[in-house]
């Protein structure tokens, strides 16, 4: 049997009467009659007992509605399903890094996700840097990189990739001398960031302010090329990994030295919302942002 037999019998059973059934289905009565007829010789019994205004089902019949009801509700089924995972794949994700370095490899990625997944639309919120875990759990944001990893049971946390961040000075600067620097080395530096407050400035946090350490004076430079510049122009010094500055040209003059006897490494993590992991857009756009950015 075809669907078209179900949805047949389906229909005359429902309607009782060939002639609504005829229009429903839109066939006449004739090719209605003449499609029975030839299922029934097919399944060799009645499915119908037939009088002029009413058709009622026969044993047989009836047990053909019932599969035909089955069927008519598993593909409804089906395809509520389909829509739902269809509609599962359009979203906003809105995404911040407290690192802002990490911003200049979104761009390309962010143009990639548009061709492949055209309903999922990527927003940059770039006044989340500061505090990019603290917006996601009030909703103001739906993904987060960050190098620490949050304890809130709320949050989902993945590891993407360590780095390691270097003291960038230039080769006839003072501390260019030594094989690595230690905490007190900043005391008498200059110290080139990217941003205030220095919360959110990896070197301090983690290295100079455990340490008691405050460098003697302290600039925020927001452009990457110019505060390569000042360094070059032995005017100060800057901490950042590698990954950061492979858009630049690194002049000649420039030296790294590893920060603390270990280096300065750190892990960086993308951060969401439990609750969203069940969301098609949101599991889509983390699994390519890991394809792109793990390792």
């Amino acid at each position: 049997m075809e669907l078209k037999h179900f949805r047949l019998i389906k229909t005359i059973a429902e309607e009782g009467n060939i002639a609504n059934s005829s229009e429903k289905l839109f066939l006449t009565q004739s090719a209605l009659s003449h499609q029975l007829r030839e299922l029934e010789e097919q399944l060799g019994f009645k499915v119908f007992h037939r009088s002029r205004n009413k058709w009622e089902l026969t044993d047989e019949g009836a047990e053909l509605h019932k599969l035909a009801n089955t069927i008519h509700a598993a593909i409804e089924q089906g395809f509520h399903s389909i829509k739902n995972i269809n509609e599962g794949t359009k979203g906003l994700v809105r995404i911040s890094t407290e690192c802002y370095s990490f911003y200049q490899g979104l761009p390309t990625f962010i143009q990639k996700m548009a061709a492949l997944y055209p309903k999922i639309d990527v927003e940059l919120i770039l006044d989340a840097t500061h505090h990019p875990v603290s917006k996601i759990l009030s909703n103001d944001l739906d993904i987060a990189i960050a190098t620490s990893r949050p304890a809130s049971p709320d949050l989902s946390c993945k590891v993407l990739f360590e780095d390691e961040i270097f003291a960038i000075m230039h080769r006839e600067h003072p501390l260019a001398t030594q094989p690595y620097l230690e905490a007190g080395d900043f005391t008498k530096a200059h110290l080139i960031i990217h941003s205030f407050p220095l919360e959110t400035v990896s070197v301090y946090q983690t290295f100079l302010k455990p340490n008691h350490i405050i460098p003697v004076r302290i600039s925020a430079i927001p452009l990457t090329e110019v505060a390569l510049e000042m360094v070059s122009a032995n005017m100060g010094i800057t901490c950042m990994p590698h990954w950061a500055l492979k858009m630049f040209r690194i002049p000649e003059e420039l030296v790294f030295k590893s920060i603390g006897k270990n280096g300065l490494k750190r892990t960086h993590y993308l951060i969401s919302r439990a609750e969203d992991q069940s969301k098609k857009y949101i599991s889509e756009f983390i699994s390519s942002f890991e394809e792109d950015f793990v390792g």
